[in-house]
């Protein structure tokens, strides 16, 4: 049912307490509240960037442009030097993709659930930082577009 949904995508990432930046394609994303401004993003509980980002606090959301796919692919590839590869620079809450995304979120970590084998984190947005002014890439039936 799910792959019929389109929905964006997005790298979450975030600095770690030994300094080091970690991140992975995330298309579960949601608008919680306007006041706080809030947002959720849903992660696996098994991954490393969740249990980071609940250590330092905080995490960083760029929203993907349409040109932004071999990033979704590289930070869903899992690879050790994804950071390495793409140009970024450091947000107040972790880790922009500034030339992949059109808007990156700041984040402060409210709260946390665990809902099966994924957890749900609750993010005050902090800050918004626009990028570049193009569509956003879209995920929906295992393929990537672009809004048009």
């Amino acid at each position: 049912m799910m792959s019929r949904f389109p929905t964006g995508v997005s790298v979450v990432a975030c600095t770690g307490a030994d300094g080091s930046p970690r991140g992975l394609t995330c298309s579960s994303v949601s608008s919680v509240a306007l006041s706080p401004p809030t947002l959720l993003v849903g992660l696996r509980t098994a991954s490393p960037v969740l249990a980071a980002l609940v250590e330092v606090g905080r995490f960083a959301v760029t929203l993907l442009h349409a040109d932004g796919r071999w990033a979704a692919e590289l930070f869903a590839s899992g690879a050790a030097d994804r950071f390495d590869r793409v140009a970024w620079v450091a947000g107040a809450a972790g880790p922009h993709l500034s030339l992949d995304g059109h808007t990156a979120a700041d984040c402060a970590v409210l709260a946390t659930q665990r809902v099966g084998d994924h957890t749900v984190v609750f993010g005050q947005v902090t800050a918004i930082t626009s990028y570049q002014d193009r569509p956003p890439l879209l995920y929906g039936l295992r393929s990537y577009r672009a809004w048009s």
